[in-house]
C-alpha cells in the first residue's frame, strides 16, 4: 500500500495564531483554514517555519497539531511538521501526528549542531522505522537547519522506505529537487520552498509548492499553479514576478510579523509573533501594505 498524501498544488504552511499575551490561540485556526480551503490550497502544513514551530514547546505543538487536524476535518491532507532538535522529541511529535489522524509528518534536519551524513541518516532511519505505516516527508532547509539533505541520502531513504513519501526542499537547489523527482516510480512527492522559484520548479515537473505567502495572498500562489497547468505561461510568469516582488516587501518589513499583519488587515486576526521574534510597528505594516497595493496585490478583506 503506497501512501500519496498530495499529488499537486499549493501546500500552505499556516501561521500559528497567538493571543495578545503570546499564548497559542487554537480557536483561530479554523477560520484561517476555512478561508484557505475556499481559496483553493491543496494541503495544510502546521508548525513549519512560517508557523513558528520551533518556538513552541512540545505540548503547545501537540495542541496546535490537534486543532489543525480538527479544523481541516478531512477536507484536505494535513502534513504536520514534527522536526525537532533531538531524535527523541522528533519521534514523540511524529507518533503524536500519526495518532491524531494527520495525513503525514514533515521532518526538518535537526538544527543547531552540524551533523555528519551518517548522523542525519541514523536520525531519519529511527523515525521512518518508528512509524512504518505513516507517510513522512523529508524537509531540507539548510539556512535554518544548519544541515543539508543530499540527493544521495534522500534517494537511499526513499528506496528503503515506502513511507518516505516526499521531499520539501527550501534550499533553492533545483538540481537536488529534479534528481529525486523520479524516485519510487515517479510517486515521490516533491515540494519547492523558495517563492521566487515556484514557476521554475513547476517547469521542472515538481508537484507542489510550500510558501508562507499562501497564508495571506493564496490567490497568487494558487494562480501560478493554475495558469501553469492550463498552459498559460504568460500569466504564470506575470504572477510569479508579482509574488517575487511581494516577497521582497514582506522580507523588508520583518517577514513573519508582516505576514500576520497582512492577515489581520484581511480580516483574520492571528495575533503577534512569539518572542524573540519582534513585532513590527503599525507604521511598518502600513508601509508594507501600501507597497503591496502598489504591486496590485489583492488585499480585499475576507
Amino acid at each position: 500500500m503506497h501512501h500519496q498524501p498530495i499529488k499537486r498544488g499549493v501546500i500552505c504552511p499556516i501561521v500559528t495564531p497567538l493571543k495578545p499575551d503570546g499564548d497559542i490561540n487554537p480557536a483561530m485556526i479554523k477560520p484561517l483554514v476555512d478561508w484557505l480551503i475556499e481559496m483553493g490550497v491543496a494541503g495544510i502544513y502546521p508548525l513549519g517555519s512560517t508557523g513558528e514551530g520551533p518556538l513552541f514547546d512540545l505540548e503547545e505543538r501537540k495542541i496546535i497539531a490537534e486543532a489543525t487536524v480538527e479544523a481541516v476535518a478531512g477536507r484536505l491532507p494535513v502534513i504536520v511538521h514534527t522536526g525537532a532538535i533531538t531524535t527523541r522529541d522528533t519521534l514523540e511529535l511524529t507518533r503524536h501526528a500519526r495518532d491524531i489522524g494527520a495525513t503525514a509528518a514533515s521532518v526538518i534536519t535537526p538544527w543547531y549542531f552540524q551533523h555528519s551524513e551518517a548522523a542525519l541518516e541514523a536520525h531519519y532511519l529511527a523515525i521512518l522505522d518508528a512509524v512504518p505505516s505513516f507517510p513522512v516527508y523529508l524537509y531540507n532547509l539548510p539556512k535554518f537547519g544548519n544541515n543539508s539533505l543530499s540527493a544521495a541520502l534522500v534517494t537511499r531513504l526513499a528506496q528503503r522506505y515506502e513511507n518516505c513519501v516526499g521531499l520539501k526542499d527550501s534550499s533553492g537547489d533545483l538540481l537536488t529537487m529534479s534528481a529525486v523527482n523520479h524516485l519510487q516510480g515517479g510517486r515521490f512527492n516533491t515540494a519547492i520552498g523558495p517563492d521566487n522559484l515556484i514557476l521554475a520548479g513547476l517547469a521542472l515537473g515538481l508537484d507542489c509548492s510550500v510558501s508562507g505567502n499562501s497564508n495571506h495572498f493564496p490567490e497568487i500562489l494558487v494562480g501560478i499553479h493554475a495558469a501553469f497547468h492550463a498552459g498559460d505561461l504568460d500569466k504564470a510568469q506575470s504572477l510569479q514576478k508579482q509574488l517575487t516582488a511581494a516577497s521582497d516587501v514582506i522580507a523588508s518589513g520583518g517577514w513573519l510579523t508582516v505576514v500576520k499583519g497582512i492577515l489581520a488587515h484581511r480580516g483574520l486576526p492571528v495575533g503577534g509573533v512569539r518572542t524573540p521574534l519582534l513585532r513590527a510597528s503599525d507604521e511598518t505594516i502600513r508601509a508594507c501594505l501600501a507597497q503591496l497595493q502598489a504591486l496590485r496585490v489583492d488585499l480585499t478583506p475576507v
